[in-house]
């Protein structure tokens, strides 16, 4: 059995598991800022030759890594890491991929042995970004048991509705939340084993540190099938609880071979730095699995708190070649002077998770001279759609269907939408199931099922696709407005009053009008030098620059400064908060 991902990706077999090498290879430090594709020549061929069939049995870390140490030792690779972590404190650690194949068959031997978990247990991971959380996913991959990653800000809540509805038999996590494990553990019967990434020991925890330095790095990685189970992610709960998303050793271990060689495009000469929080599935897709796909390097910088000159100082100092953050980042990065910053190696810039405005790609374009690839996808998938290398960027636009998915627009009978006509963004599951799609929704049949419509998987979002098959997001399908008649989706007004020099974010929900039935209202935080202005004054000069934006009757009726948007954990702001609240007395 054969799975391939076109000429320049890797190929699995039986009888010769290998890893081809890639035709042009940069040196590490080269400047090259063209925005010329390095793995496909455009965005028709890239489309017509991706290929890539399924071997019954398939394993990341034995099929892709452990080739990857073949390719190194063999002299086949350039001599950058497999990863690179950074702290603060002038710390820094360096692995080859037979250095992060050692260390990881150490951890599964932990994990198998002195945890004594068995293949598709569940293991909760939540630490920050310390090498060990990399080492703890290859080693889940390596045992066949399922990793379920949280971010370390969850509470002691947060942590006991995981541990249950997981029923996670493993925790790794840090002296800083373990109290809160050993708070609620009592509540969780299937919880047996919980270790401790740190310096100082704990009762009832396995010293992770301590127990490196004496397990065997001699492992056998279980032979798992395609479709078994390697990791569930927790959506991050914009509406009600969160789900856990399931996915399979192919659909992630596979799939995000689109995102790592087309939208990311990375070569084994590249430096990949992703900015996402360790809990969300974007660390998997730009932290883990697209760029050891690809042979890239792994950039870490472990930031305690995020501080945008710190960003920008990384970014001079290291040779980081490709760059993902969402936009948020990228808007804070932009509100400082980045004269003083050189990004003598950065090319090529990517966002996800939150759609961009055009005005911070505008401004990051005249800082940089480069710039920003816009992703859409969803923690059950990868890559959705996207901008590429070698197309035309349309300020806004997230671009066009990703080689792995069939994309269309729908309407509410599952009925395909021409240009131009707002629906239902959905994905064709019928009559072939795509690969990079998640497997469901762990123990919610129903709501796994709820996802379909006719022939598509529909993704919750609503937008359109112009003319010129680029899609256009409009809005989650809960977050509409429906106003005099009219559809608006907050996302194009949160656009027009993102452009107002008074506001530094906005959030746009419906609110109960007597007369519309409801009208558009905007929640602003202002930027420092605008909260000592007259505010009535302030509301009608902002009313006024939205009207001549966007269409008149999209501007907010409207407006309540806050000091702060209420968000997610994973930074995405929580619309039905904010409308719950306006509709309470209702």
């Amino acid at each position: 059995m054969l799975a391939c991902v076109t000429m320049k990706m890797l190929h699995h077999a039986k009888c010769c598991q290998c890893l081809t090498i890639f035709g042009s290879v940069r040196a590490l430090h080269k400047d090259n800022r063209r925005a010329t594709p390095q793995n496909f020549s455009n965005y028709e061929s890239m489309k017509q030759d991706f290929k890539l069939e399924i071997p019954e049995y398939f394993n990341f870390a034995k099929d892709v890594l452990d080739q990857w140490t073949n390719m190194e030792k063999a002299g086949k690779k350039p001599s950058n890491p497999a990863f690179w972590w950074i702290n603060g404190k002038g710390e820094e650690v360096r692995w080859s991929f037979e250095e992060l194949g050692s260390l990881s068959r150490k951890f599964a031997n932990i994990l198998s042995e002195a945890c004594s978990l068995q293949r598709g247990d569940r293991v909760i991971l939540i630490l920050p970004r310390v090498p060990e959380w990399w080492l703890a996913n290859v080693a889940c991959l390596r045992t066949g048991t399922v990793l379920i990653p949280g971010t370390t800000q969850l509470t002691q809540k947060d942590i006991l509705y995981r541990l249950q509805s997981s029923k996670a038999n493993c925790i790794i996590t840090n002296d800083v939340l373990a109290p809160a494990v050993d708070a609620i553990a009592p509540k969780c019967e299937n919880l047996h084993s919980k270790l401790i990434v740190s310096e100082n020991s704990r009762e009832g925890w396995g010293n992770l540190k301590e127990m490196m330095k004496c397990a065997s790095d001699s492992h056998t990685c279980v032979k798992t099938k395609h479709n078994e189970i390697m990791a569930m992610f927790f959506t991050s709960g914009t509406s009600g609880y969160p789900k856990m998303t399931a996915h399979t050793h192919s659909s992630f271990g596979l799939g995000l071979s689109v995102n790592g060689r087309f939208w990311l495009d990375l070569t084994p000469s590249d430096v990949m730095w992703n900015t996402s929080d360790t809990g969300w599935a974007k660390s998997a897709w730009s932290s883990v699995f697209s760029p050891w796909i690809q042979g890239a390097c792994v950039f870490a910088h472990h930031l305690p708190r995020f501080e945008p000159t710190s960003v920008l100082q990384t970014l001079s100092k290291y040779p980081i070649t490709v760059f993902c953050s969402a936009a948020t980042v990228y808007r804070m990065l932009v509100q400082n002077d980045m004269a003083s910053y050189k990004f003598k190696s950065l090319k090529h810039c990517v966002s996800a998770g939150e759609p961009i405005t055009p005005d911070v790609t505008e401004k990051w374009r005249n800082k940089t001279g480069l710039d920003i690839y816009e992703g859409y996808g969803q923690t059950e998938t990868v890559l959705i759609c996207g901008n590429f290398k070698g197309m035309k960027i349309k300020p806004g636009s997230m671009g066009k269907p990703s080689p792995a998915f069939d994309v269309k627009i729908v309407d509410v009978n599952g009925n395909v939408l021409p240009p131009g006509q707002e629906g239902d963004i959905g994905i064709q599951v019928l009559p072939n199931r795509p690969f990079g799609l998640f497997a469901h929704y762990a123990d919610d049949p129903s709501k796994t099922a709820s996802t379909l419509r006719g022939n598509f998987y529909i993704t919750g979002d609503r937008g359109y696709m112009d003319e010129d098959g680029y899609f256009w997001f409009v809005a989650r399908s809960d977050d509409i407005i429906l106003s005099s008649g009219y559809r608006i989706g907050p996302f194009e007004v949160e656009n027009a009053l993102n452009e107002h020099p008074s506001v530094a974010e906005s959030a746009v929900v419906s609110s109960p009008d007597p007369i519309r039935g409801e009208v558009v209202k905007a929640f602003i935080v202002l930027n420092p030098d605008y909260k000592s202005h007259d505010q009535e004054q302030l509301i009608k000069e902002i009313q006024e620059h939205v009207k001549k934006t966007t269409a008149p009757y999209k501007y907010p009726r409207k407006v309540e400064f806050i000091q702060e948007l209420p968000k997610t954990i994973s930074g995405k702001t929580k619309r039905n908060e904010l409308r719950k609240k306006e509709w309470k007395t209702i």
